[in-house]
């Protein structure tokens, strides 16, 4: 792993510098032109240049004083009014890096005193929190400690509040990131989380904390990395649905994965298939998202984009940030001398994340040996804002995209009903896959009660049955709706995206469609709805992917009254059999 060492440094040298100059003589970041700057920023650059020293020892980069740039961007997110607790979590463990005791501490020698004192006091002020923001207030407080500002060390009893919320909100111990809705919003901050708090408590000074600590961590960060094998696909494509996908679901599951070996976590007979997992996360992650010309990361171009508050300045310092980790943990283990792993294999499995009274909700994931088709299809919550992100459908990028932070029906029915506009997403009861006819595979789940895009379970209304089939390529899918009393339906939609890889920032075995395109029929409708216009949006900024621009969308619509009737079934059921290519085919 010494090679990949050795990258990965160079990979993090080239982004840092190239980045630094947006580093203002108060401490504040300089956004990209045409992006917002966020009140964080500046404590993500002190972690990627405290992380950089950990690394290297090296104090100064394209003849810069990182010392200084570290206290600048220290001082300025001490001082940010509002306070910015995650930005404070960042800057702390960026100010530890540089060493435990303050005394020793180059950074600290250089804060004045007013900074000093302005820093004891914002990581002691803290806000009790449901979701991923937890895993800050532990950083907050290892950083206290370990600096000696408090004698009192309360890392313990934050990560026990925090795994008590777990399992409160998850009965198979997922992390839920809470928001708004109806709940379950199981996401890639569940991995971001175990892998921010597993950094803290590796600066930790007291040893017998981290120790005492992490098989609880272990307990609940296990599950993640049992995902990995399944989740991956063949390009090396990884964490892709739900918010902050993209560049940070590579980065936050390679980190995942390197922790895991790091600590001991992979059983010797599965090294070889995690490290070849590692190694399709990386190569994807450096064809996709790295401009290798420049030596620095691009997560919007004039072809993609990312959620809002991922810019691009915040990603390049969290890509040096992890770079320089990875390059720290390569050098824990050696790869195993038997590279050779198990071929791939047709394969269908439901993840349970929740399973309660109340919903359940989970991610099945899905994928072909035969034909290359590698699907993830979420039944979670989107924290109260839909996107298409979040949406029940089979993601998989290339062949079935949706638009990035942008609400659209993506191979999901929506029903309007007066001003409840539902979908049948966010939750449901009954989860069951399993084997079908001709070694395919069923996902089925049923809503007693329709859903809404606010998360808001709409009684008296209906319900409805779903029942996803898959078959090589092939994916059918049916979704069966029954009312309790007559009611006005007052529109029906469902959409079809079309996109396309980055045209040059891409990987070459990824899968794409071809010619014939995603081949969708409509078996039944008792809706009646009527294909509408494709609409052209390659020139839509609103229209990107994680990955690429879609060029496409079409609707199929009803948008003149339904009366549905009790006792009365109302089918919706289509097909796709997307042709799939690869890019460099």
């Amino acid at each position: 792993m010494q090679s990949f060492s050795a990258q990965c440094l160079d990979m993090a040298r080239s982004m840092l510098s190239h980045n630094l100059d947006a580093i203002n003589p108060d401490g504040t970041v300089t956004p990209v032109t045409g992006e917002i700057q966020r009140s964080d920023d500046p404590g993500h650059a002190a972690m990627a240049i405290g992380e950089f020293y950990r690394a290297t020892g090296e104090t100064t980069l394209a003849g810069k004083d990182l010392v200084d740039l570290a206290a600048r961007c220290i001082t300025a997110q001490a001082f940010t009014e509002p306070i910015a607790e995650n930005g404070l979590a960042y800057a702390a463990l960026g100010l530890l890096a540089f060493g435990p005791s303050k005394e020793r501490n180059p950074v600290w020698e250089r804060l004045v005193e007013e900074t000093r004192e302005r820093l004891d006091k914002q990581l002691l002020t803290r806000s009790d929190y449901d979701n991923h923001w937890q895993a800050f207030n532990v950083a907050k407080a290892v950083a206290r400690y370990s600096l000696g500002l408090s004698k009192k060390d309360e890392t313990s009893r934050l990560i026990e509040r925090m795994v008590e919320r777990i399992d409160a909100t998850s009965a198979n111990g997922f992390f839920d990131d809470a928001g708004e809705g109806i709940g379950g919003n199981f996401n890639l901050y569940g991995v971001m989380n175990f892998v921010f708090i597993r950094q803290a408590l590796q600066l930790h000074a007291n040893s017998g904390v981290r120790e005492r600590k992490l098989p609880t961590l272990r307990t609940y960060a296990e599950k993640y990395v049992k995902l990995m094998p399944d989740m991956v696909r063949a390009d090396g494509l990884g964490w892709a649905y739900g918010r902050s996908a993209g560049a940070y679901g590579q980065m936050h599951c390679i980190s995942l994965i390197l922790q895991a070996f790091r600590d001991g976590w992979i059983a010797e007979d599965q090294k070889a298939k995690y490290h070849d997992i590692l190694r399709r996360l990386f190569f994807f992650f450096y064809a996709t998202y790295l401009d290798q010309e420049h030596g620095f990361m691009v997560v919007r171009d004039a072809e993609r984009t990312s959620m809002e508050g991922h810019t691009t300045r915040l990603a390049n310092f969290d890509g040096a940030r992890y770079l320089c980790q990875w390059s720290r943990l390569a050098k824990t283990f050696t790869a195993p001398a038997n590279p050779k792993v198990d071929p791939a294999r047709t394969s269908g499995r439901f993840v349970i994340f929740d399973k309660a009274n109340r919903k359940e909700q989970g991610l099945f994931l899905y994928r072909s040996a035969d034909t290359g088709l590698h699907i993830q299809l979420p039944l979670v919550s989107s924290g109260g804002t839909a996107t298409a992100d979040n949406l029940a459908f089979p993601h998989a990028p290339g062949l079935f995209d949706w638009a990035n932070d942008v609400y659209a029906p993506v191979m999901t029915p929506e029903l309007t009903f007066g001003e409840n506009v539902t979908v049948p997403s966010f939750y449901g009861k009954q989860c069951v896959t399993g084997l079908g006819l001709r070694n395919s595979f069923f996902f089925r789940y049923e809503q007693p009660d329709l859903i809404n895009l606010q998360e808001k379970i709409v009684p008296g209304v209906g319900s409805v049955k779903v029942n996803w089939t898959f078959s090589g390529n092939k994916v059918t899918a049916e979704w069966i709706y029954t009312v309790k009393s007559q009611v006005t339906l007052d529109k029906f939609r469902f959409a079809l995206c079309i996109a396309a890889p980055h045209s040059h920032q891409r990987l070459g075995i990824s899968p794409m469609l071809g010619q014939e395109g995603i081949r969708c029929s409509v078996i039944k409708d008792d809706f009646q709805g009527v294909w509408q216009d494709t609409e052209v949006v390659s020139q839509d900024p609103n229209y990107r992917t994680n990955y690429g621009k879609v060029h496409y969308m079409q609707y199929l619509v009803r948008d003149h009254a339904l009366v549905m009737r009790p006792g009365q079934q109302y089918r919706f059921s289509v097909s796709f059999e997307p042709d799939i290519t690869l890019i460099e085919a």
